[in-house]
Parts: C-alpha cells; sequence; structure tokens
C-alpha cells in the first residue's frame, strides 16, 4: 500500500516530527510511505519537497497579511489562527497520483488551502487527515481555549482583535462546511480528549473519527546514562534538573508562567533546595525566561535533533508539561520513553498519558500551588525511581513504532475498502 503524508514541514514543530516517525513506523512494518512538504531540511529521499516556486513564500505572506488586515492591523494573536486561503494543487503532483491513500497531518500556513482540500475530495483517493489540533473543527483557531462557538458556526471571535458575527472565523467556517461536504474523510485524533471534540464538531458530522496515538522510537528514546548525557549537555551533575520544552518557550497555551510561579512557591516552601534545583528551558525565545526562575538556568534555542533531545531527557530529573490546552504532546511520549516521568495539568489529552501518582503527576488545571505539591511529592528519590520504570513501561505498551503502525495500517485499508 502506497500512503502519501502531507505536512507543511518535514521536522519543525510537534506535527511535523509526528508525521516523520509514523512514515518510518509504516515502513518499518512493511507499507510504502512517503511525505510531501513544503519546507523540507534533510536529504531524506522519503521526503519530497514541493516544486520551487517565490510564491510558495507568497502564500504564506499574501495569508498573514489577510489575517492582519481582520486583526485591524493589529498583531494581535497573529499566529493563533490560520483561514486557509492560500495554498498549492498537490493533485497535480505525480507523488500524489501514485498513491493509494492520502493522508493529511498539519497543513497551514500556505501550505493547502480549503479549495486544495475540496480538489482531493473530487479525486476520490481515500483521504486521512490526522487532527494535531483543533483547526479542523473550528473557523479559524488551532485551540478554542474556553470559546465554545465551534459548535455553533463561529464568528465573535475572541482570538481576534475585534470579532464580529460574520468576521474571519464565520466566514471561514461557512468554507470549511462547503470543502468538506466534496466527500469523506477518515479522521484521527492523537489523544482520546480531541477524540470528543472532533465528535461533537458539526464541521466534522457525517466522517468516522477514530483515536491513535502518535508513535514514537522507543529503541532511539530509551533510558540512557545520566552523568554521561549531563557532560554531553555541560549541565550540573550534582542538582535535581526540571526540565521545560516547547517549539515557542514563551508561547502562553504552554504555560511557563505557572512553572515559574510552582517553582517560587517550592523554593519559599523549601529554601534549601534552592542551590540544588537547576532548569533546563528548551524551545524559542527560551533565553527571554532564564532570569525568571529562582534558581541556576540553563537554555537551550529550539532542538530538532533527536539524539540531543534524549540526552536531554536523560539528563533531566523531570519533565515540566504546565501547558493550559494540549493535544497528545510529543514531548511527553519522548520523556516517558526514555523514563522521564513529567508533571503536567490534568487538560487534554495528558490524563491519557500520566497516569498520577503512577508514571507521572497531574496537577489541577491552571493550579499553581497544586503545580508546587506535585514538584514537592515526585522529587521524593523513592516515588522518582517508580515513576521512571512506569513511565518507560506505558511508553512501550502505548507508543511504540509497531503498536502505533499497526492501528493506521487499519484505518487505511477501511478508507480503501469504503472507496
Amino acid at each position: 500500500m502506497r500512503i502519501l503524508l502531507v505536512n507543511t514541514s518535514e521536522r519543525t514543530g510537534g506535527a511535523a516530527i509526528a508525521a516523520n516517525r509514523l512514515m518510518n513506523a509504516l515502513n518499518h512494518t512493511g507499507q510504502e510511505a512517503r511525505m510531501l512538504v513544503r519546507d523540507k531540511t534533510t536529504q531524506n529521499n522519503l521526503v519530497t519537497a514541493l516544486p520551487k516556486s517565490p510564491l510558495n513564500r507568497l502564500r504564506f505572506i499574501m495569508e498573514r497579511a489577510e489575517i492582519f488586515a481582520a486583526n485591524h492591523f493589529k498583531k494581535h494573536r497573529l499566529f493563533e489562527v490560520d483561514h486557509a486561503s492560500h495554498g498549492i494543487d498537490i493533485t497535480t503532483l505525480p507523488e500524489f497520483k501514485k498513491a493509494d491513500v492520502i493522508h493529511l497531518h498539519w497543513v497551514n500556513q500556505g501550505m493547502l488551502s480549503l479549495n486544495d482540500i475540496a480538489r482531493i475530495l473530487e479525486k476520490k483517493k481515500p483521504l486521512v487527515w490526522t487532527l494535531h489540533d483543533m483547526w479542523p473543527c473550528t473557523g479559524i483557531c488551532h485551540y478554542a481555549r474556553d470559546c465554545n462557538r465551534w459548535l455553533s458556526g463561529c464568528g465573535s471571535c475572541p482570538i481576534l482583535f475585534k470579532g464580529a458575527p460574520r468576521d474571519l472565523s464565520y466566514r471561514t467556517y461557512l468554507r470549511k462546511q462547503e470543502a468538506f461536504s466534496k466527500g469523506t474523510i477518515q479522521f484521527v485524533a492523537c489523544s482520546d480528549w480531541l477524540t470528543n471534540i472532533a465528535k461533537q464538531a458539526p464541521l466534522l458530522h457525517g466522517n468516522e473519527i477514530s483515536s491513535i496515538p502518535n508513535p514514537i522510537n522507543t529503541h532511539l528514546y530509551s533510558p540512557q546514562d545520566q552523568h554521561t548525557a549531563r557532560m554531553h549537555l555541560g549541565l550540573p551533575d550534582e542538582k535535581y534538573i526540571l526540565l521545560f520544552v516547547a517549539y515557542k518557550a514563551t508561547d502562553p497555551i504552554k504555560g511557563i508562567n505557572y512553572f515559574q510561579d510552582a517553582l517560587r512557591m517550592y523554593c519559599d516552601r523549601h529554601p534549601e533546595m534552592k542551590d540544588r534545583l537547576h532548569v533546563v528551558v528548551v524551545g524559542r525565545e527560551a533565553t527571554l525566561v532564564r532570569d525568571t526562575f529562582p534558581c541556576s538556568t540553563t537554555t537551550f534555542e529550539y532542538v530538532s535533533d533527536d539524539r540531543t533531545m534524549r540526552d536531554l531527557y536523560n539528563a533531566a530529573t523531570l519533565l515540566m508539561m504546565p501547558t493550559v490546552q494540549d493535544n497528545l504532546p510529543n514531548t511527553i511520549v519522548e520523556s516517558m520513553a526514555c523514563g522521564l516521568p513529567c508533571i503536567g495539568f490534568n487538560v487534554g489529552g495528558l490524563p491519557q498519558m500520566i497516569e498520577n501518582g503512577v508514571s507521572g503527576y497531574l496537577a489541577r488545571h491552571k493550579d499553581a500551588a497544586d503545580f508546587a505539591r506535585c514538584i514537592e511529592t515526585a522529587l521524593d528519590d523513592e516515588h522518582l525511581k517508580h515513576l521512571s520504570i512506569e513511565a518507560r513501561n506505558k511508553a512501550l505498551r502505548f507508543f511504540s513504532e509497531e503498536a502505533v503502525a499497526k492501528q493506521y495500517t487499519a484505518i487505511y485499508e477501511k478508507a480503501m475498502q469504503q472507496r
């Protein structure tokens, strides 16, 4: 079976990493999978970039300009929304024509327009779409936060600078309705949380929705010697290391402010621990938060290399994941595979991954004090050993390449039979 996975980027962002890993998992289990991307960054011959053209960059710029205008020319949350007005018709490409199944992932920011998605549906090839966020369910936002307008057609969008009843979110919602009506899509969500949302979404009604986690190479992401990992990274060997990882460290959705507040509370209660703690922040704009913690801190810009990330997980004592809304973060899967337990909020797909008190800890949503309590409990040496073993065991059971590839193969076969 020939599967074409379509994503805006080859390696940048959680969806790109997940799609790349799925491609490898499928090929390792006997399928023929390739990726089609706009932004190719490696020499992998299984990944094809869109034909080079100045229009690739122009499409992205034009979309941002239209959102900028809809925001009354304010930079207000400019990259939290997409309206898919510009893209490329991939149905004319040889990679599309050769494929038995088309599998969309994250296709925003000038990769595919809604018209392009409609064209794909009109070709009547089996189409699978993995949801990495809420965008296919909403008008324009990737995460709706506390807004429920996506249940009734959007409009008056709270993310826009000045939303109105017939604003960009409302108009895009109608365009999605029209595009999605051209055929059927097998939707796959990466978490039970997002699956439940997708099943409620009027835009997705009439399509089948399944829940399959993202795969992880549990041979690459595995427990290693902590001392060696810290030496490679230049990190202190004698301290507890608390790791925070995000594509963009300052993204409000990732909740680094709750981690900062929680750590201050913990250090206020345990001043003797201040010199025994070390924070590592990984992500774009990480240097902006370097001096905001009550203990020593090291920052790394966005890391795309798997082996460096594996060293970071193995060097750390705990992973901090105070995201306020998320699907099934690759970061947690990677850390668990390395035997690194995580502390996060009880939100989104995190409860599906972290068994509270077994493989990590879940704090009450947006409760920094409860997050601090979880840090205090987890730093007990006896707890850490138990959490580490259970985290690794769960990654092996649920997120291995073999387990995930088998589930996706069944989805592809079902989609082909229905055609």
